[in-house]
């Protein structure tokens, strides 16, 4: 389904098969029944940002195996150009398993050993002219633990130039590195080429030292970035420009698994940088969004349409889906 017309979004990063228990408030020991999902944190918003009626492809790579071709069937499904998806010899396609205890325990379980076939992403393999075009690229810490992924992100970014709307996410999981001190001096070399930095605070005590959200947005900002967006769970999130500063608080909702709900604030944030929306919209609009995957068992296929957020909005709640 490859287009040749620019990207408003090309993500780059994880990919695989979520695989997610069907019975909640038990260990995976005791689960009796299970469904797969499409999943990985750059994959997710990319789903979202397509969600929104926007043209996405993603860059990565999957295994050569049934769960590498579902993949492909699902971003299709979803309308994400999946002509940037590779597969790799050996390595199989991930797949990972989550417990659900509602409403803020959600434990992953990655099954990523030795390397990710996400993590085989060569430079010399780049689409780099769609990455150069888009109206936003988006890239994840995780996707630099790892060469020759590190490298590959490297070169993106170098051939994209320092661009409006070149996004971090900040993604830092501690089971993908060796030693935090090489993730922070990664994360560090990244934030010279990136103009948007999204993470938690944990996140970005990794990026920057900091977990105060304002010294936090300050030290980002500090590094040229254009805007800095600081989540801080139950308080809300904080986004910070050079001019300007706006928190806003978390929208109420029932939770039912958390694991989405900032690969969803993702693709809202693409969806309002896009549209050129004020700092306030943006942030209202992605927490909201955020919310009704929180409110939903899976991620990718939880994703809302902008209608969606909309009367979620404009009703203050947000409603049960009837197929669950």
């Amino acid at each position: 389904m490859a287009d040749t017309a620019a990207y408003d979004l090309v993500a780059m990063g994880r990919t695989g098969v979520d695989i997610y228990p069907l019975q909640h408030g038990v260990g995976l020991e005791d689960v009796r029944t299970f469904e797969k999902f499409l999943g990985g944190s750059a994959t997710n918003v990319a789903v979202a940002a397509a969600r929104h009626g926007h043209h996405v492809a993603i860059v990565t790579r999957t295994g050569q195996d049934s769960f590498g071709r579902y993949i492909h069937q699902a971003l299709q499904g979803f309308g994400v150009d999946d002509a940037f998806v590779s597969a790799v010899e050996g390595p199989p396609t991930p797949v990972t398993f989550c417990e659900i205890f509602p409403p803020d325990d959600f434990p992953l379980y990655f099954y990523r050993y030795p390397i990710a076939p996400d993590l085989m992403i060569e430079a010399d393999e780049l689409p780099l002219d769609a990455i150069r075009d888009a109206g936003i690229f988006w890239s994840t810490v995780t996707g630099l633990s790892q060469e020759p992924s590190r490298t590959a992100h490297f070169a993106a970014w170098q051939a994209r130039g320092r661009k409006v709307h070149t996004v971090l996410d900040l993604d830092y999981r501690p089971m993908f590195w060796p030693h935090p001190e090489e993730a922070n001096t990664a994360v560090g070399e990244a934030l010279e080429h990136v103009t948007v930095a999204v993470g938690n605070r944990e996140e970005c005590e990794v990026a920057v030292g900091e977990t105060d959200p304002q010294r936090a947005a300050d030290a980002l900002l500090e590094r040229g970035l254009d805007l800095a967006i600081v989540k801080q769970g139950p308080k809300g999130v904080l986004a910070a420009t050079a001019d300007e500063r706006v928190e806003m608080p978390p929208f109420p909702v029932e939770v039912v698994n958390g694991l989405g709900a900032g690969d969803a604030f993702g693709g809202a944030l693409v969806h309002g940088l896009l549209a050129g929306w004020d700092l306030r919209r943006i942030l209202q609009f992605a927490n909201v969004a955020g919310a009704i995957v929180a409110s939903r068992l899976e991620c990718s296929s939880a994703m809302p349409t902008a209608h969606e957020v909309d009367a979620a909005i404009a009703s203050g709640t947000v409603q049960r889906r009837a197929d669950r």
